[in-house]
């Protein structure tokens, strides 16, 4: 009996698997459909808000941050990551009926099928800001090794949040203008474009609880300083992050019952 059930398991652990890979490239494709220079765009994008950002905060408003340009970059790419996913997410529901509608579809995987998809879009962008690290001095060092750190962290916080929004926003759909604004407001709030000393030391303590500053300290940490990040912030984001991801996993399997009523 215990080798049955564990068959069974493993049976579906590899559907899921494989049901995962499917979405993820179903979802690549048909985000660059038609598109001409495809996959290209994932890496134009942060290539042009790089440009403007640079321009704005160099010769506009100078912003004294050491290797800015890396500073800027990687900041954009780390925190696109997340707000993409995040809108991605959100809408995953309400934008695939027919898969909600068949029965035994694991409703659950589409949150993660998001995540996982601008996770390859970040990955995609890695040999870009690489040349630029390298270009601005700060070769390959073994901090690099790190990285794998923080993708996990960073996926575990994203999932945690996207399963909540996913599961709100089915029948309450204001919560994409409340997530568009939210977004908007954290981008500033983080210090995607300036440095977290520049933060007045009377709201350090309230600024340090803002998960991304940590997550965007540790990627420059690797790159332009070519230290390991801080592992105690991480660690309690990754523990943080699987409390809530438990806690909005459960939400959302407890909302999901009435999904197809609200669609």
């Amino acid at each position: 009996m215990n080798n049955l059930r564990t068959g069974s398991r493993l049976r579906r652990l590899v559907y899921l698997r494989d049901l995962l890979r499917e979405l993820v490239v179903r979802d690549m494709k048909l985000r660059y459909k038609r598109a001409v220079l495809g996959v290209g765009w994932s890496l134009l994008n942060p290539l042009l808000q790089l440009l403007v950002f640079n321009f704005v905060f160099t010769v506009i408003l100078p912003v004294k941050v050491p290797d800015f340009t890396i500073f800027l970059f990687i900041g954009l790419l780390a925190w696109g990551w997340f707000q993409s996913s995040l809108v991605a997410a959100t809408g995953a529901i309400i934008e695939n009926p027919p898969m909600i509608r068949h029965p035994g579809f694991p409703v659950a995987i589409l949150p993660v099928a998001s995540v996982t998809s601008n996770l390859i879009n970040f990955l995609l962008t890695l040999p870009i800001l690489i040349c630029f690290v390298i270009a601005g001095g700060h070769g390959p060092a073994l901090s690099w090794l790190a990285l794998p750190i923080l993708l996990v962290v960073q996926f575990l916080l994203t999932l945690a949040l996207a399963y909540f929004f996913a599961a709100c926003h089915v029948p309450f759909r204001d919560t994409q203008y409340l997530l568009g604004i939210s977004l908007m407001l954290g981008f500033y709030l983080a210090p995607t474009f300036y440095d977290v000393a520049k933060i007045p030391r009377e709201y350090q303590t309230l600024y340090q609880l803002n998960p991304m500053v940590h997550l965007l300290g540790g990627y420059r940490s690797l790159f332009i300083s070519g230290q390991v990040p801080a592992l105690a912030p991480l660690f309690v984001i990754a523990a943080a992050s699987i409390v809530t991801l438990v806690f909005s996993y459960s939400f959302f399997v407890h909302t999901s019952y009435k999904f197809i009523e609200e669609l």
